[in-house]
């Protein structure tokens, strides 16, 4: 067994922990339902260790036990963020991807690809431009390889918490990414595309909440966001809004369900409940809502009458 220098050891256990902790906040972020699908999915325990495991226990004691699984099997930074990429591609649908086309120069072929060397110059390329980033690859269907990138800065470690997500087809120009923080790494993953493939600049097309994550399917959904877009002009104008702080609605209503008896259907008074909106600008934020997705076109009456009616108090009753 080798001993490792004094001055390491204090290192190598930091660096110990911050996996570990790494690998405990993967976990738990991933549903009671899905544990035992993606565990297998990811492959690195073995069959005989997750049978030792109790999956009904309260979460936070399973996480422990998965957790020094991961550390008597030695897993490294690497093994977590394959973890991390598997709960990621079972939950892709959740996130926001955009999609970037890579176009070829005049005259330039469709070079033959390697996935192999791909992966490799890919990190070169990235890692030569930034000291502190950790990229882990894994394979998936259709000659796709998902990529997950962790940014650091000159002086800051990779934050693995808030990581970039790119999956490329091979031999196709397309790109698809996911990430909070991508906008202001952009130009440098635009360079590292372009110094593999040898391509003009990228060029961004949005796809909104959705995709299917098939190349040969680009789905912009231009229909709808137009149809949306129409609708909040019909309501709203194309003009800006009169400038309002709040609108607020009181409700009287007696309590209706469909089972019988109760205490609240037996109630003779009314339920009285109040709702208050504020926003520094409050009509122009309704205005926002359909067409940033954040809710259906077109918006309830109760908040597009406002500008029609003049008031921003209103009271609900029963017919």
């Amino acid at each position: 067994m080798r001993r490792e220098p004094a001055g390491d050891v204090g290192r190598a256990k930091e660096m110990d922990e911050t996996v570990s902790e790494f690998f405990r906040r993967t976990i738990l972020k991933i549903p009671m339902t899905e544990m035992m699908t993606i565990l297998k999915t990811w492959n690195f325990l073995s069959e005989n260790q997750l049978q030792t495991v109790n999956f009904r226990q309260r979460k936070e004691s399973l996480v422990q036990d998965l957790v020094l699984l991961c550390e008597e099997n030695r897993a490294s930074l690497n093994d977590a963020a394959l973890l991390d990429i598997i709960y990621t591609q079972f939950h892709r649908h959740q996130k926001v991807w955009d999609v970037f086309q890579m176009s070829k120069g005049p005259g330039e072929d469709i070079d033959l690809f390697d996935m192999e060397q791909f992966k490799s110059s890919f990190k070169k390329i990235l890692k030569r431009a930034l000291k502190n980033v950790t990229v882990s690859f894994r394979d998936a269907e259709e000659n796709a390889v998902w990529i997950r990138i962790a940014w650091g800065t000159q002086y800051r470690k990779p934050n693995q918490y808030k990581p970039a997500y790119v999956v490329y087809y091979s031999q196709t120009p397309y790109a698809f990414t996911s990430s909070s923080q991508l906008k202001s790494n952009l130009p440098l993953l635009g360079q590292t595309f372009e110094t593999h493939n040898s391509t003009t600049p990228l060029q961004e097309r949005s796809l909104g909440l959705d995709i299917n994550m098939d190349s040969r399917i680009i789905h912009e959904n231009k229909t709808e966001k137009e149809r949306v877009q129409r609708v909040t002009q019909e309501i709203f104008g194309d003009y800006p809004q009169p400038r309002l702080e709040f609108a607020q609605y009181k409700l009287e209503t007696k309590f209706k369900s469909d089972l019988n008896g109760g205490i609240l259907t037996e109630r003779e008074e009314p339920l009285r409940c109040l709702v208050k909106f504020s926003s520094p600008h409050l009509l122009e934020a309704l205005k926002s809502l359909a067409p940033a997705g954040i809710a259906d076109a077109p918006l309830s009456p109760l908040l597009t009458c406002i500008p029609n009616k003049g008031m921003n108090y209103f009271k609900i009753r029963d017919k």
